[in-house]
């Protein structure tokens, strides 16, 4: 019996420290207190693929692992929340940052040795448009 605890373990444990991991990849950049919507609302939603890739301040080979770096690209919730309509109209918000396929694309970052790394992120968004 307690071998077959060790093997289903072996099986269960990568795979729930993945997606723990996955999930941790996830940033809410608008998430507003859910409101009813009013009859006549609505409903946008999308999502799509963008560049958040970023380069070291100290763009040197090597010492770039240990520098800090700067996005390329500025995500913004309003850019992608404009394309449901005017932004003082919407309700129930919410934009997300997906960052879990940037993790196995920092061999990117080894490959220049610290000083840039490609990271294709997805950006979703929802919002329910008053009249």
């Amino acid at each position: 019996m307690k071998h077959a605890i060790q093997r289903s373990n072996r099986y269960w444990l990568p795979l729930a420290a993945g997606c723990l991991f996955l999930a941790g990849c996830t940033q809410a950049l608008v998430k507003d207190d859910t409101r009813h919507a009013r009859i006549g609302t609505d409903h946008c939603s999308g999502s799509e693929w963008t560049d958040d890739s970023s380069l070291a301040v100290l763009p040197i080979p090597v010492l770039a692992f240990f520098s800090p770096h700067t996005d390329l690209n500025d995500i913004k919730a309003d850019n992608f929340l404009k394309r449901c309509g005017d932004v003082t109209k919407l309700i129930n918000r919410e934009v997300d940052v997906g960052r879990g396929a940037c993790v196995p694309l920092g061999l990117t970052r080894i490959v220049t040795l610290g000083i840039w790394q490609w990271c294709p992120a997805r950006v979703s968004w929802k919002a329910d448009v008053r009249p």
